[in-house]
């Protein structure tokens, strides 16, 4: 499948991808943000072409309407068929081989917006927010530095995705500046607490993804179901450490956490990597009946984090890790969360935890790549870094690699 669109083949948004978000420009005068879709360097914007959607997916119901919302929650709550209807017809009319869109030189015209004009701006209206802890090699890692191989993880880990709520209201697109957070942390072991900013700021590579259609209070979404209700995935950095290591118990974490929390701006469905599903790490012991899958569980996403000092003109690669590493799955965490019938809705954000691999250059924290500050990370020319430091840039990529083109995040 190509498109009319000049797109490259190391270009993250094919046609085979097509990826939801919400944009504005600075020369819109009436217009506001509102939804497109990403294809090569351009974003087709959905309320542009509203005429089209009218005639060939009916289901939409008013697509001026949804297309023209400053979020993707009206979009996402219609369900599952119209997404896949909406997919289907977007990679139709973008076909190299489809006249409509092509050679309509003002329907082009008007449809189409340069990324580089454009601002990016939260794709969802983020009802609530559910952070796991959902990779092995992760809650092994941190299990080993607090206490010790042989209790690395907690009796509870090998049968149900452990998670937490957070904060949703601190939730940011990428690009968002954050502050570096202060409250309390313990100086040693015997020793009363003080007072300050985090001197042990670190990254968390993850991934997340947001529910479409939701469940009512009291029933659950069994995890043969649970594809029908996750629109799609996005990367995510959940910001994290020091302050949590001290006010964590016995309850979780709070203002270690809820600072802030970055993602991508492109939701990419299900849809879209159901090509790269490939088997996920083998479960021992086998999951109760409620958390058992059938099939490939796990999504091929290649994963990597990049950082640049502020001392720094380059950024250098922290790590590479993959989501099909991750315990448990997506299905999972999404049918474990609601079989006690707690309801999710359109633009609840669900957080996988951070993803490492079962290699060094694999982990997803600097927690873990410089083991508790133990290793320095060389940068040249005499920077180095343990942790995250002011005005320091950390960038998360991810893609899943096709015949000549990728489906990725940006």
């Amino acid at each position: 499948m190509r498109s009319f669109i000049d797109v490259s083949p190391d270009s993250h948004f094919s046609i085979q991808n097509l990826p939801f978000g919400i944009f504005s420009t600075q020369s819109d005068e009436i217009l506001s943000a509102r939804v497109g879709v990403a294809i090569g360097d351009q974003i087709l914007d959905l309320t542009a072409i509203s005429q089209l959607f009218e005639k060939h997916v009916p289901e939409l119901g008013n697509p001026t309407l949804v297309f023209s919302q400053s979020s993707l929650n009206m979009f996402m709550s219609l369900g599952k068929p119209v997404w896949q209807a909406t997919r289907k017809f977007l990679q139709s009319i973008l076909s190299e081989d489809n006249p409509e869109l092509r050679d309509s030189k003002e329907l082009r015209a008007n449809a189409f917006v340069s990324q580089h004009r454009a601002k990016m701006h939260l794709p969802v209206n983020i009802g609530h927010f559910t952070d796991f802890y959902a990779s092995k090699e992760h809650a092994t890692n941190c299990g080993v530095m607090l206490r010790g191989k042989d209790n690395a993880l907690m009796p509870n880990w090998l049968h149900l995705p452990v998670g937490y709520h957070g904060r949703a209201s601190s939730v940011v697109v990428s690009g968002t500046d954050l502050a570096r957070p202060s409250g309390q942390r313990s100086p040693g072991k015997g020793q009363p607490p003080v007072f300050g900013p985090s001197v042990k700021l670190d990254i968390e590579l993850e991934m997340a993804f947001f529910v479409g259609t939701g469940n009512k209070l009291g029933e659950r979404i069994p995890i043969q179901q649970t594809k029908d209700h996750i629109f799609g995935m996005v990367l995510m950095n959940d910001w994290t450490r020091d302050i949590q290591a001290w006010e964590y118990a016995p309850l979780g974490p709070f203002l270690g956490k809820s600072f802030g929390t970055t993602i991508s701006p492109w939701i990419v469905t299900l849809d879209a990597l159901e090509p790269f599903l490939v088997d996920g790490p083998c479960q021992d012991p086998t999951p109760l009946p409620y958390l058992q899958e059938k099939g490939k569980t796990a999504y091929d996403i290649n994963l990597e984090v990049k950082m640049k000092p502020r001392d720094c003109s380059t950024h250098k690669t922290l790590t590479r890790s993959n989501l099909k590493y991750m315990y448990w799955s997506i299905c999972q965490q999404l049918a474990h969360h609601t079989v006690n019938g707690c309801n999710m809705g359109a633009g609840d954000l669900c957080g996988t935890g951070t993803i490492s691999g079962p290699t060094e250059d694999a982990r997803g924290s600097l927690l873990e790549i410089t083991w508790n500050g133990e290793k320095e990370i060389d940068f040249g020319n005499g920077v180095k870094r343990m942790f995250v430091e002011d005005g320091d840039e950390v960038v998360l990529t991810g893609y899943c690699q096709g015949e000549g083109f990728k489906v990725g995040f940006g």
